[in-house]
């Protein structure tokens, strides 16, 4: 049995659709099985989420395999991004550890480090820490460059944002750098390493795309792929900064961007090894443009 959280994710969804049609017997960790959609009768449900390390032990029961996928870019009203990351990733180990776990596959990001800027990055280099020091017989790490797919929820809010003026802003400079990698490249190596024998794992796995690209150019490419090209305008980080977070004291959780979201987006994720990894997985990674063609015209 292998257990998957995160399964109503960008990265999830797809993995989640790889092993249903491969038939291969899955539980998965969610709130609402509806965000399931079609896969809920698929595969067996364990209620519970990451602010409820309760509801691990369940959902570990009978499993040798978790892919955990499951993460939060952003304060929740039950629980911090230092919570949801670093501390419920280490709790999980421990449950997993008692449950007789041998494959840990955990889903960090590119440049996480106890001390980078940003309070996500930090909490996923805790949480490595946490799986590659356990007593679990084949750890695994993997951290991928940012990830997109056509349509996915930031192409969607830059669209809304394009409708509504003729400019887009983009926090700061846009000048951190990336190696975007698709959503279903990245299913496809986990598929691929979760079919691997395990002499042939690797403790850490960098996936990246194929271009190294600023985020002010990510930003223009997705725009146009959208069909909503337009100026970007360039705002002071210290102004984002302070907007973001007034707004995100008057609208709590419901606010549509944050600080946090938005500083990552400062922060450069590349790796030295590029394709490498994904390659050494048997899956060569699409550009940008190969992908968003992808979108109906």
């Amino acid at each position: 049995m292998l257990l998957l959280t995160g399964a109503t994710g960008l990265v999830g969804s797809a993995v989640l659709r790889r092993l249903t049609a491969a038939r291969v017997p899955v539980r998965c960790l969610v709130r609402d099985p509806r965000r399931l959609g079609a896969e809920r009768v698929r595969v067996q449900i364990a209620l519970g989420d990451l602010a409820d390390p309760p509801s691990f032990r369940n959902a570990l029961r009978g499993v040798t395999t978790v892919v955990h996928l499951a993460a939060a870019i952003r304060d929740q009203p039950r629980g911090s991004i230092e919570e949801l990351n670093g501390i419920a990733t280490w709790r999980m180990v421990q449950a997993a550890e008692a449950a007789g776990v041998t494959r840990f596959v955990f889903f960090s990001a590119l440049g996480a480090s106890a001390h980078d800027r940003t309070r996500f990055l930090r909490a996923k280099a805790l949480a490595e820490q946490a799986v590659t020091e356990s007593a679990i017989s084949e750890p695994v790490v993997v951290a991928p460059s940012i990830v997109y797919a056509p349509g996915d929820v930031f192409m969607t809010l830059l669209s809304r944002m394009a409708a509504l003026a003729p400019v887009v802003a983009v926090s700061g400079r846009g000048r951190a750098r990336y190696q975007p990698i698709w959503a279903d490249d990245v299913a496809d190596a986990v598929i691929a390493l979760l079919g691997a024998e395990g002499e042939a794992l690797q403790p850490r796995y960098e996936l990246a795309g194929p271009e190294e690209v600023d985020y002010t150019e990510i930003t223009r490419r997705l725009l146009v792929a959208a069909g909503h090209p337009r100026r970007l305008v360039h705002v002071p980080t210290p102004i984002v900064s302070r907007a973001l977070r007034a707004t995100e004291a008057i609208l709590k959780s419901k606010a549509p961007a944050t600080w946090d979201e938005a500083e990552l987006m400062e922060v450069s994720m590349v790796t030295p090894r590029g394709t490498a990894d994904a390659q050494l997985l048997g899956v060569s990674p699409s550009s940008m443009a190969e992908v968003l063609d992808l979108l109906p015209v």
